[in-house]
C-alpha cells in the first residue's frame, strides 16, 4: 500500500492539502518571476541571486520577495495596466467626445438620468 495507514478520508485531505499548497507556491513563484524579470532597477546579478533564493528556498523566497517588493509589484502592476489601457485606447480610436456624446444621446433617450449623465461624463474627462 502507498499510504501507511490504507487509503481514509485524513490522507485524502493531506493529499489535497499537499497539492493546494504546490499550486499556490507555483502561482505566487510565476508572479514573482513575471515582476521580477520585467524590472528594470535591479541588475542581472540581482535577478539572479532572487531566482536561485526562490528556487533554493521555495515559499520562503517567494515571500520574502513579496514582503520586500509587495508595494512596488502592486505599483508596477497598476502602471502596466494603465499602459496596456492607453495602448488599447489607442488602437481603437476611444476619444472622449464620442463617449460624451454616446451619453448625450442616452440621456436624450431617456436610457440615463440628468444625475447619472453627470457622473459618467465626469468619469469619461477623468479618463481621458
Amino acid at each position: 500500500m502507498f499510504f501507511p495507514g490504507g487509503f481514509n478520508f485524513a490522507n485524502f485531505l493531506m493529499d489535497m492539502l499537499t497539492v493546494f499548497a504546490f499550486v499556490i507556491w507555483f502561482w505566487l513563484a510565476i508572479s514573482v518571476f513575471s515582476d521580477l524579470f520585467r524590472r528594470h532597477d535591479v541588475s542581472g546579478w540581482g535577478k539572479a541571486l532572487w531566482v536561485i533564493g526562490v528556487i533554493l528556498f521555495p515559499y520562503l523566497g517567494v515571500l520574502v520577495y513579496m514582503i520586500f517588493q509587495g508595494r512596488g509589484m502592486a505599483e508596477r502592476r497598476v502602471e502596466r495596466a494603465q499602459q496596456v489601457r492607453q495602448e488599447l485606447r489607442n488602437v481603437v480610436g476611444f476619444s472622449a467626445a464620442d463617449e460624451i456624446q454616446k451619453l448625450d444621446r442616452l440621456k436624450q433617450s431617456g436610457s440615463i438620468s440628468d444625475d447619472e449623465f453627470t457622473r459618467l461624463r465626469d468619469k469619461v474627462v477623468r479618463a481621458a
